[in-house]
């Protein structure tokens, strides 16, 4: 899994596609290759899944204006999933929480439904473009075995676990829960369409290997089989899997694989329940130490690399769809501390441009079929300006993390070939994280005439070094080409940084209408340079950029077709 490195490409066409800037003593130079002519694949979107704890944040303002943002980087292919969709309430968000009402039952115990506030948080998925990943959880207060407490009042100082209460617990009736199940998929067909809900995906529970349930394993997998027999009910077409369990190749995650593949189904008492897509959760594990966050990349890897082995274990699984549920820097979105300092800052980005691409890699090298790595990141409302949750945006401005969606929404076409000489290997990572040399890497797509690079100067240590002069050598362009176009995205500290400009503000709690409006617009992708005319000699070209450290660019190059 060793990248391999390379000697300089000669006789090529070069353009700066940076700001000039004089040479600086701690810099170090930096060549990378990207092959026009050697395609890896198709490429993966993976990038396109988001999630939250807290599912009525999405009706609010912010919140629909954020969606609308997701929705538009690829219209009805990015994916929302959240927690608490059947708990029971009255739609009043609180930090890791939320509530529906979808099920009481009368003085005579029989169920009464209702689909208001549901119907609304989908209502607005839709509306901005985007597909549910429906969690089927949790429990409603008047099906649990143990409803009181039932609603917890959690801070972000508090301990994790006191979230555990009355919505964590089996059902008292499991021909109950089948029948709400089956209800809430039924109505879902009826309002959307059931050609459309069959592009949903749907599966059960949360993490029902740690506090999330409090059940045993078996209890969970009779849930399972329940809840996913009454989708097929309503929705034969329906795309149902799971388990989305905490970790990466845990013994939980091989004994409900072993279930769904080989054991009695608790609904038909055959063997087996429908698995047309596998989820699990992996999670880095950032620190603070020596006045600066270091990140965990190496953990939240680890996760991958063990769960991506369990299932290619199996041959039956090699082409089962896979989706990292929730694929994240840090384990709580919703809390604060001195070692989340990286989130509103540009590192948040550049380390979710090295995982997805080295998740890519980890899939390749299992033959594995990744579809999906899922961000659980949104936004909180009535919240101050840049409060340290782990969101895409804060107070309705975009944060860098976002802006790294952006420039992956424009890459597309076929996955290119790339080597780097300052590319730390996967194995390396995957050992100690990027504690040594920063990585400095890339990607690279090709659709019909425009060719993306997306390259990344990683460091898990969040502090100052030296920048990276980097060389990209393009080769097997079309021959008959001769000129093209090149426009240069960027993050960094100076730029599609809301953050740093709120700073330079005085980090005021209190934004006026005129601030409000230079951060949002500070929070969008930026351009580093105008775009710039170059020219290309023999299907070569050679690009030429000064990458400051926790930074990302994209350079966009296209060109018209011979004629």
């Amino acid at each position: 899994m060793v990248i391999r490195t390379f000697s300089a490409i000669t006789a090529v066409v070069s353009v700066l596609v940076t700001a000039p800037s004089p040479t600086h003593a701690d810099t170090f130079p930096v060549t990378i290759q990207v092959h026009a002519d050697k395609p890896m694949g198709k490429w993966k979107p993976i990038w396109r899944f988001f999630g939250a704890d807290e599912p009525n944040y999405a009706t609010r303002p912010d919140g629909k204006k954020l969606l609308g943002e997701l929705g538009q980087l690829a219209p009805d292919r990015v994916y929302f999933r959240t927690h608490n969709l059947l708990n029971t309430g009255d739609g009043t968000p609180a930090l890791k929480w939320g509530s529906t009402g979808v099920y009481t039952e009368d003085a005579r115990g029989n169920p009464v439904y209702s689909w208001t506030i549901l119907d609304r948080i989908f209502d607005t998925y839709r509306a901005c473009g985007i597909r549910p990943y429906v969690e089927i959880g949790f429990m409603p207060e008047a099906l649990s075995i143990k409803p009181e407490p039932y609603q917890h009042h959690w801070t972000p100082h508090a301990k994790y676990g006191e979230i555990f209460t009355g919505w964590a617990y089996p059902p008292k009736s499991y021909t109950k829960w089948s029948d709400l199940v089956y209800q809430w998929a039924k109505h879902d067909g009826e309002r959307y369409g059931r050609a459309e809900v069959t592009n949903w995906y749907w599966e059960t529970w949360n993490e029902a290997n740690i506090g999330y349930w409090q059940g045993t394993p078996q209890e969970f997998f009779r849930l399972h089989d329940c809840a996913i027999a009454a989708v097929r009910r309503a929705l034969p077409a329906a795309r149902v899997g799971g388990p989305d369990s905490a970790g990466g190749g845990t013994k939980f995650f091989r004994e409900f694989l072993e279930h769904c593949l080989h054991g009695t189904n608790f609904v038909t008492g055959r063997i087996g329940t429908p698995l047309d897509f596998i989820s699990f959760h992996a999670k880095g594990a950032p620190v603070f130490t020596d006045d600066h966050v270091r990140m965990g990349v190496a953990n939240q890897l680890r996760d991958i690399n063990s769960a991506f082995g369990i299932i290619a274990s199996y041959p039956e699984l090699k082409k089962t769809p896979i989706v990292i549920g929730e694929s994240d820097p840090d384990g709580c979105a919703a809390c604060q501390a001195p070692q989340l300092g990286y989130r509103n800052r540009p590192v948040y980005a550049c380390y979710t441009a090295e995982c997805l691409a080295r998740e890519l890699e980890l899939a390749n090298h299992y033959g594995v079929n990744l579809e999906g790595a899922l961000t659980w990141a949104f936004e909180f409302e009535d919240q101050p300006p840049f409060a340290g949750f782990r969101t895409l945006a804060s107070d309705g401005i975009d944060l860098p993390v976002l802006d790294a969606f952006r420039m992956f929404s424009r890459m597309g076409g076929r996955q290119l070939a790339t080597e780097s000489d300052h590319t730390v290997s996967l194995d390396s990572i995957l050992k100690g994280g990027v504690r040594g040399q920063p990585d400095v890497s890339a990607l690279a797509s090709l659709e019909s005439n425009q060719l993306c690079v997306l390259v990344w100067h990683y460091h898990d240590d969040d502090m100052a070094g030296p920048a990276a002069d980097v060389k990209i050598a393009l080769d097997g362009l079309p021959s008959k080409t001769t000129r093209a176009r090149i426009r240069h995205f960027r993050i960094d500290d100076h730029h599609s940084d809301a953050f740093t400009a709120w700073q330079r503000m005085g980090s005021p709690l209190s934004l006026s209408a005129k601030q409000s409006a230079e951060l949002e617009k500070a929070g969008q992708l930026a351009e580093l340079t105008p775009p710039e005319a170059i020219r290309i000699r023999n299907g070569k070209a050679e690009l030429r950029l000064h990458l400051p450290r926790e930074a990302v660019s994209l350079l966009v190059v296209s060109w018209e077709a011979p004629q």
